[in-house]
Order: structure tokens, then sequence, then C-alpha cells
């Protein structure tokens, strides 16, 4: 029997109306055979995590070209953690994030940081070899 396939949420927190990126990682990772669920855009970091638990994701990727992604994206992950569910949900974010933002968010939890020139295939690869598989947890 095969394992079913990841599932990812893939989310927009703030007032960022820009989805065009995170809208491309979507159709990549659905092309790659992973489940997709996307929130949309202008979501409270409240939101994120609610879908993520009603979904019973095993990734969350987020996205913020706005610059709050230092307030959005550590509150989002303290959620999950209240939750429950820090440790068993991967956590990945992108947009315009610069260096020396990089390291808070991986001290935050985030196990992947990605820019606007990252190729798919790194993200996909990624996802792949880090996500949790729904029927080990």
């Amino acid at each position: 029997m095969s394992a079913p396939p990841l599932r990812v949420l893939i989310g927009k927190p703030g007032l960022d109306g820009h989805n065009r990126g995170a809208r491309v990682i979507c159709q990549a990772l659905r092309d790659a055979g992973m489940e997709v669920i996307y929130t949309g855009i202008r979501r409270s970091p409240e939101q994120v995590v609610e879908a993520a638990l009603t979904e019973d994701v095993d990734a969350i990727g987020l996205s913020n070209l706005s610059g709050a992604h230092l307030s959005l994206f550590p509150r989002i992950a303290a959620l999950l953690r209240e939750a429950g569910v820090g440790d068993d949900v991967l956590l990945f974010c992108g947009g315009t994030i610069p260096a020396e933002d990089r390291q808070p968010l991986l001290d935050a939890g985030y196990k992947g940081v990605f820019g606007p020139d990252t190729p798919l295939e790194e993200i996909v690869r990624f996802v792949r070899e880090n996500a949790g598989r729904r029927d080990e947890r």
C-alpha cells in the first residue's frame, strides 16, 4: 500500500495582496503529487493555524512580500506550538526576505527560507525530504 500524498498548506498571512508566487508554489507542489490547500490572501496567523489544524497538514509554507514576516511568521510558529503540533508540521517560508532576517525565522522554527529566485524543483525537493509522512504520525 502506498503512502498517502503529503498535505501542504500554503498561506498568505497579513495584508500582502500579492499572491502570484504563492499560487505558482501551489501548482508546483500539486504537479509533484502533493495535496495543496491554499488559504488565500490576507489571513490572520490564527486563521492560518486553524486551517492547518483542520486540514491535518504535513507542512505549512508561508509567503509574504510586505515586510511583515518577522512578526507574522514567528506568531504562526508559536500558535502551532501552543496547539501541540509545532514539531509535527514542517514550516517553510518565502518571499522578499532579507538575508539578515533568515536566521530569526530559522530560530522561530522554520526549516527553510526561500527567496524569489529559488527554483521550484528546490522547494518541491525540500518539502519531500523534510515533511513527515501522515502515516508516521
